[in-house]
């Protein structure tokens, strides 16, 4: 992509966030890009050909549904600790 081109492309993304309303369009971006996040989205054309290799993608989605496990455990066990259960 050449360089006005990616300038025009940056310019209309700036546009186009800030011009949404800041309340619920925001909630929503961002709930969106927790969900693609945790299901591996972000894994799709990372392969040398563009393709996604299923294993990655896969493990991705186990390792960060893990992590998020693990957070609400680590969570309740400070509750736990802090004696606010």
């Amino acid at each position: 992509m050449n360089d006005p081109e990616r300038e025009s492309r940056e310019a209309l993304e700036r546009v186009k966030r800030d011009s949404e309303t800041l309340g619920s369009s925001s909630l929503n971006r961002m709930s969106r890009r927790m969900t693609d996040h945790l299901a591996g989205r972000d894994a799709v054309g990372a392969a040398e050909d563009g393709g996604t290799d299923p294993i990655e993608l896969w493990g991705r989605r186990i390792g960060r549904s893990l992590s998020v496990v693990g957070f609400v455990v680590l969570v309740y066990w400070l509750a736990v600790q802090l004696r606010l259960i």
